[in-house]
């Protein structure tokens, strides 16, 4: 009896250049998990008076 085809990698390469090979897709935020939480925390504040900032500029203007 014959032996049988344990692997093969043909034409794989062909179907995936078809429609092309992408990039993962790049997302607008990042992820923070696994980052030094002191930065993430103060991050959040600074955050927090950026806006206060941007909002009292805008009253000024108008």
């Amino acid at each position: 009896m014959a032996k049988s085809k344990n692997h093969t990698n043909h034409n794989q390469g062909h179907k995936n250049h078809r429609n092309g090979i992408k990039r993962a897709q790049q997302h607008k935020y990042s992820t923070t998990k696994g980052m030094d939480t002191k930065f993430l925390r103060n991050q959040r504040f600074a955050k927090r008076g950026l806006r206060a900032a941007k909002l009292a500029a805008s009253e000024t203007k108008a």
